[in-house]
C-alpha cells in the first residue's frame, strides 16, 4: 500500500492551510487604518531601503499607476517620503520615515506575539520541530 500522498491533494491541502493561516494573521493586525497594499508597501520599503515607484510597484506585481493613490496617503500621513533619484534628477524614490518604520515594526511585533502565543498553546515541543522544518520547506517552495 502506498503512503505518499497525491501530490496534487498535497498540494491543494498545504495551500489552504497557508491561505487560512494567512487570513488568521491578517485579522492580527493592529487597527492603524491602512490597507493590505499600502502596509506591503511600507513593510517592503523597511525590508529593501529606497525605491522608484516603479521598482516598487514591480515588486508588489502591480503597476506603477495603481500605487500612485497609496503613495501620496502614505506619504500625507507621514510614513513615507519622496525625494529625487540620486542617478536620475526627473524620477523620484520613496522612502520610508521613522514613523512609518515604527508603524511596520509594530504590524509585525504584534502578529508575531500572537503566532508564538499559538505555538506554545497549540503545539507539542515535537509539533513545534515539525513546524520549524515545514518553514524551511515552504521557504524552498516560495523561491520556485
Amino acid at each position: 500500500m502506498d503512503e505518499t500522498p497525491d501530490l496534487t491533494d498535497l498540494a491543494g491541502r498545504t495551500r489552504d492551510s497557508v491561505s487560512a493561516l494567512a487570513r488568521r494573521m491578517r485579522q492580527e493586525r493592529p487597527a492603524h487604518g491602512l490597507g493590505l497594499t499600502s502596509t506591503s508597501v511600507l513593510s517592503r520599503l523597511d525590508r529593501l531601503g529606497p525605491l522608484s515607484p516603479k521598482d516598487l510597484a514591480a515588486f508588489e506585481g502591480v503597476q506603477p499607476q495603481s500605487l500612485t493613490r497609496q503613495l501620496a496617503s502614505l506619504e500625507e500621513r507621514g510614513l513615507l517620503t519622496r525625494r529625487p533619484h540620486p542617478q536620475d534628477g526627473r524620477q523620484v524614490v520613496v522612502e520610508i520615515t521613522d514613523e512609518g518604520r515604527r508603524l511596520v515594526q509594530d504590524d509585525r511585533r504584534t502578529r508575531d506575539e500572537w503566532l508564538a502565543q499559538a505555538i506554545a498553546r497549540r503545539l507539542t515541543p515535537v509539533e513545534r520541530d515539525v513546524l520549524a522544518a515545514a518553514n524551511k520547506l515552504l521557504d524552498l517552495l516560495s523561491e520556485t
